[in-house]
Order: structure tokens, then C-alpha cells, then sequence
């Protein structure tokens, strides 16, 4: 389970460079609420992108998308009503993206699956 943690966490950090060098605004990460977690909501321009972040280091379990199955992008959907609720955003658009992180060898390849919703 730790090593696990850790890879999740290095993904989330290079999905951040990653954003950050496209022009994204990191707004929040790690969200949590009793319907689930978000782990970066950013913004787009004017877009707010509520991103969910898998990391794998092998195939064995298959590819990061897969991981987000139907009931966890519910989880997801449900987070990022609440997230805006809260925030009064409500009249917002926002758009929910996955991004798969690939890492190997020291290297890493990101995937950037944009409007999974």
C-alpha cells in the first residue's frame, strides 16, 4: 500500500508540471469530501478542469483509464458538485479529465485524456 501511495503521489506531482507548462492555473488538489476525492481541479482559461490522476509503473493491472470505471467517475462527478456548490460556482462549466502517468526506468510518459464525463 505505501509503495502504491508513493507512486500516486510522483504522479500527481509530474501531472502538475505537466498542467502548469500547458498554461493551467492549479486552483486546489486533493479535495476530499464524503462523496470522494478530486486530486487537482484547475482552470483552463476560463474552463474550471477537475482532473483525476492515474499512475501506473506497469500494465500488469491494466492501462490508468481503465481504473476509472463508471462508479468512480460518479464519485467524481458528484466531488466536483459538491467542490462547486461550496465554492458557489454552481453556474460554472467545468470539464472532468483523466490523466494517465506512465512511469519506467526513471522516465515517465503523460496522457492527457481531456472531457472523460
Amino acid at each position: 500500500m505505501y509503495e502504491r501511495h508513493i507512486t500516486g503521489r510522483l504522479g500527481e506531482e509530474l501531472a502538475v508540471k505537466y498542467l502548469e507548462k500547458q498554461g493551467y492555473k492549479i486552483i486546489e488538489r486533493n479535495f476530499e469530501c464524503r462523496q470522494g476525492e478530486i486530486d487537482i481541479i484547475a482552470l483552463d482559461k476560463q474552463e474550471i478542469v477537475i482532473i483525476e490522476v492515474k499512475t501506473r509503473k506497469c500494465l500488469e493491472y491494466g492501462k490508468p483509464i481503465e481504473a476509472v470505471h463508471e462508479n468512480k467517475r460518479k464519485h467524481i462527478y458528484k466531488a466536483a458538485e459538491y467542490y462547486l456548490y461550496i465554492r458557489k460556482l454552481e453556474k460554472r462549466y467545468i470539464r472532468i479529465d483523466v490523466i494517465e502517468v506512465y512511469i519506467k526506468n526513471n522516465k515517465y510518459y503523460i496522457n492527457h485524456i481531456k472531457q472523460i464525463i
